[in-house]
């Protein structure tokens, strides 16, 4: 979950403001067509007792996603979704629409390992990005590694790949149909054929060369039953020496009761002397640990021994450690220590906290930290003594990401993307200061024709949250604009400007897309993440219904023109702002939700999202207040709900299907208006990456059909 999923972001193309409201009035009656009839979900009598409060779950049954019963049930729910798309006039429209300005090219940084300069490309409309290499700047640019080939359909993904320190050796993970479960493939990088038998039941890893040896890697022990539910708490760090077999690869970390956690990882320093462990039980706070690799049979160093808070080794000059860390700085500080005593009370500041949030990175012998600034980035450059050098003058007003290369490396690559402006790569000349355009996407987009700008609400408690929200210009604000209001607030993540091609049909058909950026994420540090977790959840859902409640107020939009869109987390804060307020508005649009609050903790790692949500186990007075928003326990018989269509995949092992099967299966029960209740269940597809850009293609073709179809658009209302 902490990863972040790829989130619904503002895109191209608007032809002009909506043309035929006038005729969407008349036409803005309940079709009676939509009086589904939805397969027939079993109930059995499963009562579970909470601190005294017997809570029913007739719909337990849909979390074995192993049963014929489960998989029938998909196929016949399935089945009434497609259906009733294949009737939206307008359906192909938007796929059309969708796959032709999907179709420009995409290109990544380049980076140096070894005697090759490498790069990600995908011509357009390939499903998954390929890998090019070239030697030196003139060189001719050949196939590395291309992973459309990995599986015909192409649902089998690259997950990661890493090179050994001389770039002659390459590891990479691969995941089948979407699963957090990878794979890991070693490559002879000069003849780029595999070397060794792959490396099996991989999960929540990264890859991290020890010279061109070996390297470190992360998983868990295969659970007992379906790989795709069965709870895992156990994560481990391994070491896998070349031409040695996995099963004699050495556990480094993980292997004692005081060394279990759920989240480990291995990471070694570029100049191969030190290995940093961290070692987490939730997706916030966590230990830090350290080996001297200099060493024969190096002991285990302790850098931080709890887990309060969130920090890593993000450099060293020689035996002189530099720090991230957030420990008493809520909005993150770079500190230094000596590797013979790592620990918090020989830290000392080396950039010290600010007002702003702080992200940084290192290249080419400097240190480069990114602030956020109400969700905006400014860039400062910092020598290795501290002292800015400069800050660095970006392309506009966004969101600028990249800035890291190795110590050697002269120039380095970030990219800058905003709502209205596709993302760009700049290169960017290290010591002089310099940058310079070095890729643009191609795109039939006119950013002036957009504008996209930021606003502050005031949400239940008074507290002010900012929200951007975008447009193209000379939109007429009558209350009848079609509009997304996209949401996530959790787990310190922060939604800054981006642009996205999924957006542009909605762009061109006048929608308004606003985002605003509420308290559990990490826009404004911990502090506003702690805002919004565990007994204080319920500030998101409030920031998120005012939010909504200012554009109905200002006349963006209105109750019957406000779709409400998220995922993961985000899905949950759908799933519980639909079911607190189902009158605020037409659409809801639920992706990958946390559902069933009761028990997601006993599912794949999502006890490590405790930290954020808190359990039903934890107390009566936890109890209570996660059931009391909780989706799947607060559909309500006799409701008029929304619009819906919950989307999840069949090959989700992080937030399991089940979630979405119950709560659909509820509302279908339950739904006491003429609005659908849909669920479209992808196959062979988890919780997002690696997806196919067909299968992307098709989901949002499909969201924004229905969308505009149950807010009463008979025709799309821009002829594309």
């Amino acid at each position: 979950m902490k990863n972040k999923l790829q989130l619904l972001s503002i895109c191209l193309m608007l032809t002009a403001p909506l043309a035929n409201a006038q005729e969407h009035d008349k036409n803005h009656t309940n079709d009676k067509s939509t009086n589904l009839k939805y397969p027939q979900t079993k109930k059995v009598d499963t009562v579970t007792d909470y601190f005294g409060t017997k809570v029913k779950d007739p719909y337990r049954w849909l979390e074995d996603d192993r049963s014929e019963a489960t998989e029938n049930w998909v196929k016949a729910e399935n089945e009434v979704t497609f259906n009733y798309l294949e009737k939206i006039p307008y359906r192909k429209d938007l796929n059309e629409r969708l796959t032709k300005l999907w179709n420009y090219e995409k290109l990544g940084a380049p980076f140096t390992e070894g005697d090759y300069i490498y790069f990600y490309k995908n011509d357009g409309l390939q499903n998954q990005y390929v890998i090019y290499r070239k030697k030196g700047d003139d060189g001719e640019a050949e196939v590395f590694l291309d992973p459309n080939k990995f599986s015909e359909d192409g649902t089998t993904s690259l997950g990661g790949m890493s090179f050994s320190k001389n770039g002659k050796k390459a590891a990479y993970s691969i995941s089948e149909g979407g699963s957090d479960w990878r794979k890991i493939l070693i490559l002879d990088a000069e003849t780029k054929e595999i070397v060794e038998d792959t490396l099996r039941d991989v999960k929540f890893s990264g890859l991290s060369w020890k010279g061109d040896e070996g390297f470190y890697y992360s998983s868990y022990e295969k659970p007992e039953g379906s790989e795709l539910s069965a709870k895992t708490d156990q994560h481990r760090l391994f070491y896998h020496k070349l031409g040695t077999n996995q099963k004699d690869d050495k556990l480094v970390f993980g292997a004692t009761a005081a060394q279990k956690h759920r989240y480990v990882g291995g990471s070694v320093s570029e100049d191969n002397n030190y290995l940093y462990i961290s070692a987490r039980n939730s997706t916030s706070g966590g230990k830090l640990f350290m080996m001297d690799l200099t060493k024969d049979n190096p002991e285990l160093i302790t850098i931080l021994d709890n887990e309060e808070t969130d920090s890593y080794v993000m450099e060293n000059d020689g035996s002189k450690l530099f720090i991230f860390t957030n420990k008493d700085a809520p909005n993150g500080r770079i500190v230094t220590a000596d590797a013979s005593n790592p620990t918090p009370e020989n830290w000392k500041d080396f950039i010290p906290e600010t007002k702003n949030v702080l992200t940084p990175s290192t290249g080419g012998g400097y240190f480069f930290a990114n602030y956020m600034v109400d969700a905006v980035s400014k860039v400062k450059q910092f020598d290795y003594d501290g002292k800015l050098v400069r800050e660095i003058e970006l392309p506009g007003i966004g969101s600028a990401g990249g800035f890291g290369a190795k110590k050697e490396e002269k120039v380095l690559y970030y990219s800058f993307t905003n709502y209205v402006t596709p993302g760009s790569i700049y290169k960017y000349e290290i010591k002089a200061g310099e940058s310079e355009l070095y890729n643009k996407p191609d795109i039939d987009f006119d950013p002036s024709a957009y504008e996209s700008k930021q606003i502050f609400f005031t949400s239940k408690d008074g507290t002010k949250v900012p929200m951007i929200i975008t447009h193209k210009k000379g939109v007429q604000l009558d209350g009848k604009n079609p509009t997304i209001l996209y949401g996530y607030g959790g787990f310190n993540i922060s939604l800054t400007p981006s642009f996205s091609i999924a957006n542009a049909v909605w762009m061109e058909q006048g929608g308004i897309y606003a985002v605003p950026n509420l308290r559990g994420g990490g826009e404004y540090g911990k502090e506003w993440h702690d805002a919004g977790i565990k007994m204080k959840k319920q500030n998101v859902f409030d920031d998120f219904i005012a939010a909504a409640q200012y554009l109905i107020d200002n006349k963006y939009t209105s109750s019957d023109y406000l779709a409400v869109r998220g995922g993961s987390n985000g899905g949950l804060l759908v799933g519980a702002t639909m079911t607190q307020r189902p009158d605020l508005m037409k659409v809801a649009l639920p992706a990958v939700g946390v559902m069933d609050m009761l028990r997601y903790h006993t599912f794949t790692a999502g006890a490590g999202w405790a930290y954020d949500y808190g359990t039903s186990e934890d107390s009566k007075e936890m109890f209570d207040y996660i059931y009391a928003y909780s989706p799947v326990h607060n559909v309500k018989k006799g409701t008029k709900y929304p619009a819906t269509m919950v989307t999840t995949g069949d090959h989700d092992d992080r937030v399991v299907p089940a979630h979405s099967f119950k709560f659909a299966a509820e509302l279908q029960e339950k739904q006491a208006g003429d609005a659908p209740v849909l669920i479209r269940i992808e196959t062979k597809a988890g919780h997002g990456a690696g997806k196919p850009t067909a299968m992307i293609i098709e989901e949002y073709a499909d969201i924004f059909a229905f969308t505009l179809y149950n807010m009463g658009f008979k025709s799309l209302p821009n002829k594309m």
